[in-house]
């Protein structure tokens, strides 16, 4: 239930998934039942701004069948309203308290949010805990709590759209730009971006950090500026995005900046960054221009209206350069009762990159036929059985005859694609398998070819053995020419450059129908 504000905010730069998922991290609790523990995040609300929401799920190896959560909101309630977002069967309310009798599993399947308004006579800087307890019915509670404070409220917007063209290897200027629409001065922003693989930043800058997570590139930039009411800047001439040299083109490769007023972002990092792998830029630092004065103050600021805040980046890489995979098979010594290690799946030979999931680019998954007399006691996550072109199990399951393989990870040139099967060996001399690659248009949503569709299939062989009965599997000798390959686009596609490599990392997309 993505109905917190900084979730709604990744919504639109399309990496909420993602970004949910790493913060998903049970807050420190107080002691109760050793068997629960619970995750609470703060709001920072302000007068006439919009609401927020606090989020309380609980994880457990095993939650108790029927629970009680109980909700303390009397530290708030002089300046805050705090009520259920949803209807909530099993809730009682006195003018402090919400308790509520529901299933355990609603916990673990989904969380109890709270809306979080700030009332017309709340008072910059006043600031309490809700409290929140969650226990087995009639046993000991775990408690945790979150914190409410009512912020000074301003009005940051972006502009909606920036669209640019370049080439591989190119840098493209990104005058990313932040007006206050409010009636307060803001007193300093953070400018957060996440972008595709392809498009780093052309310069890191000493007031910004970077860090790759969730499939992205990430900047975050903190500026310490006043934004007087009625002004907009922009970056300086020096910001851009460099395009990689490895980059598929023609393509779309994505991206989103959202601005923050200072207090809102020291939120949003708290709740869904990762805290390890920043790294502070070394160069002279990003500016804004023009630029002001700066002048703290102690009031935390909070933006009254977060749905302007984002600039979506469309940034199109021009040329003709795509890339060529290239089947590995393998031919694998085997003797009766023995298992062995059938490694399987391609390699990139350029020139350029593919599996970022962005728009014009390939997806290149694997079909595995399991060679006859073999039995698949190990099969990798990345893969499922399916029975002609429907699904028939799920990822991981022993046993199957053919495989669907998929892979997540960006592949540039000279990688490789490994899906590694064990294999029982049944009888030797049988029929040969294969591998077969098969190559989807992100765009198009439709099944496609690579540069060289003669080199999509190879043989998956068990030979018998002098009598060792393992082994790795190498690549082989390509021979032979694509065949029907699976016919059909089942499954969830996502075209959308900035938002489908992690969709599709999270949903295990099916490519079959």
């Amino acid at each position: 239930m993505l109905k917190h504000s900084t979730r709604r905010w990744l919504a639109g730069l399309g990496v909420a998934g993602a970004f949910v998922a790493a913060s998903a991290t049970p807050a420190a609790a107080e002691p109760g039942s050793d068997d629960i523990l619970l995750y609470a995040n703060n709001a920072l609300i302000a007068v006439g701004g919009e609401d927020k929401y606090i989020e309380l799920s609980a994880f457990a190896e095993v939650m108790p069948k029927d629970v009680t959560i109980t909700v303390n909101r009397g530290a708030v309630t002089d300046f805050a309203s705090v009520v259920l977002s949803d209807d909530v069967t099993g809730c009682t309310e006195t003018a402090t308290v919400i308790t509520c009798n529901v299933k355990g599993s609603r916990l673990i399947d989904d969380s109890l949010v709270l809306r979080v308004t700030a009332k017309d006579k709340a008072v910059a800087g006043a600031k309490g805990d809700v409290v929140l307890s969650v226990g087995a019915k009639g046993g000991p509670a775990t408690t945790t709590r979150a914190s409410v404070e009512v912020g000074e409220g301003v009005d940051l917007r972006a502009q909606d759209l920036l669209e640019a063209a370049g080439a591989p290897g190119t840098t493209v200027k990104t005058p990313l730009g932040v007006a206050n629409i409010g009636d307060t001065t803001t007193r300093g922003t953070v400018l957060f971006m996440a972008n595709t693989q392809a498009l780093a930043p052309a310069q890191r800058y000493s007031n910004c950090s970077y860090a790759e997570g969730f499939g992205y590139l990430l900047t975050v930039c903190r500026f310490d500026d006043e934004i007087p009411a009625g002004v907009a800047l922009r970056l300086d001439g020096s910001a851009g995005l460099k395009i990689a040299s490895d980059a598929w083109a023609p393509s779309v490769q994505g991206g989103s900046a959202f601005w923050f007023a200072s207090g809102d972002y020291e939120e949003f990092a708290r709740q869904q960054l990762p805290e390890d792998g920043w790294q502070k830029g070394n160069g002279s630092a990003l500016t804004l221009v023009p630029a002001p004065a700066a002048q703290a103050r102690s009031l935390r600021q909070t933006d009254k209206d977060t749905s302007n805040n984002s600039t979506l980046v469309h940034l199109r890489v021009t040329g003709d350069q795509r890339a060529d995979l290239v089947a590995t098979g393998a031919e694998l010594p085997g003797t009766i009762g023995k298992t062995v290690t059938a490694k399987v799946g391609f390699v990139n030979n350029g020139p350029a990159r593919t599996n970022g999931y962005t728009t014009g680019e390939i997806i290149t998954a694997t079909k595995v036929t399991v060679p006859e007399g073999a039995t698949v006691v190990n099969a990798p996550e990345n893969c499922a059985p399916t029975k002609g072109d429907k699904p028939a199990g799920e990822h991981g399951d022993e046993g199957g005859r053919v495989y669907f393989c998929e892979w997540y990870d960006v592949v540039r040139k000279g990688q490789s694609a490994v899906f590694e099967f064990g294999l029982r060996i049944d009888k030797v001399g049988g029929a040969a398998g294969s591998v077969q690659l098969v190559h989807f248009d992100v765009a198009e949503e439709k099944q496609t070819i690579d540069l060289n569709p003669k080199n999509d299939i190879a043989p998956l062989v068990i030979e018998a053995d002098g009598g060792n009965g393992g082994g790795d599997g190498g690549p082989l000798p390509i021979t032979g020419a694509s065949t029907g390959l699976i016919a059909g686009l089942g499954g969830l596609l996502l075209a959308a450059g900035a938002g489908g490599y992690l969709a599709a990392r999270r949903r295990r997309t099916r490519f079959v129908a």
